[in-house]
């Protein structure tokens, strides 16, 4: 089920670190999913990840 971005509770990483506050990521989750998206453009694109795809992500990433 695709759902609105107004639907989804969003929120910024804990990791994001920059002089400006608005410079971040934000990501929603759904039982099923992982919703993310930019969050100087909160109206615009976003990607939309299954769980198996977040957590490889993930375990990439923090290596």
């Amino acid at each position: 089920m695709i759902r609105k971005a107004s639907e989804l509770l969003w929120f910024k990483s804990s990791y994001s670190d920059s002089s400006n506050g608005n410079d971040c990521v934000e990501i929603a989750t759904t039982p099923d999913t992982i919703h993310v998206r930019d969050s100087k453009n909160t109206q615009g694109p976003r990607l939309t990840l299954a769980l198996t795809a977040w957590t490889d992500f993930v375990a990439y990433a923090t290596e």
